[in-house]
């Protein structure tokens, strides 16, 4: 028997055993008849004949080889059935942790970038500065409202309501929101809320548009 096989576990059947002298022997999936005391049984019972059980092999105090930690085939395949779910679900929240991180990334670039270029068209003088200062204004003024709401529900305050937190977003601090349902993860997960959200940035772009077109309908054709 190889040292190898002395330090890792193996599988076998518990045959032979005598209760009245406290050993039996273990059968191995190679054939071979392995002695074992109960004191390296390691279950909140007596083993008995029949029983299917993981062990390794090792000598006694008198060098003489003999099976070792003999457990349970059932409670090992139970604790590793459990080591892995925990290990699955560490992974999965990992994963999702990763995807939320580049979702707050590319929603920050988007708010940046949306910023960005009501400045470029400002300093082109395509648009008005007056407009620029609403966005951005409105868009910190939005954020601030979020989190209070957020604040007022993790203490069961006042809360704000949905309307007000579309019509801030509709008038131009979509992008303030857009911030707080990420950063904060409040308003994030309602589908009916997330919904109306996003009719409201429509709305805003549709209105900027017609800012940009002269107010003129027909410069938007």
């Amino acid at each position: 028997m190889t040292s190898e096989q002395q330090s890792t576990f193996q599988q076998g059947k518990v045959r032979k055993w005598q209760e009245d002298k406290g050993f039996g022997f273990i059968e191995t999936e190679a054939g071979e008849s392995v002695f074992f005391h109960v004191s390296e049984f390691k279950a909140p019972r007596r083993p008995v004949n029949g029983d299917e059980v993981v062990f390794t092999i090792g000598p006694d105090s008198q060098g003489r080889m003999q099976a070792k930690q003999v457990q349970e085939l059932e409670f090992v395949q139970q604790k590793i059935a459990h080591k892995n779910k925990q290990i699955r679900k560490r992974n999965s929240h990992k994963s999702q942790q990763a995807d939320f991180e580049e979702g707050q990334k590319k929603r920050l670039f988007l708010g940046v970038g949306f910023y960005g270029m009501l400045i470029l068209l400002a300093a082109t003088n395509k648009l008005s500065w007056l407009v620029v200062t609403w966005y951005i204004a409105l868009g910190v003024i939005t954020y601030i409202v979020y989190a209070k709401d957020k604040a007022a529900a993790q203490n069961n305050n006042w809360r704000t309501a949905e309307m007000t937190l579309h019509i801030l977003s509709a008038l131009g601090g979509w992008v303030g929101a857009m911030i707080a349902q990420t950063y904060l993860r409040h308003k994030s997960q309602k589908p009916d809320f997330r919904v109306a959200y996003y009719l409201t940035v429509v709305i805003n772009l549709a209105g900027l548009l017609f800012v940009l077109a002269g107010g003129d309908i027909k410069g938007l054709l």
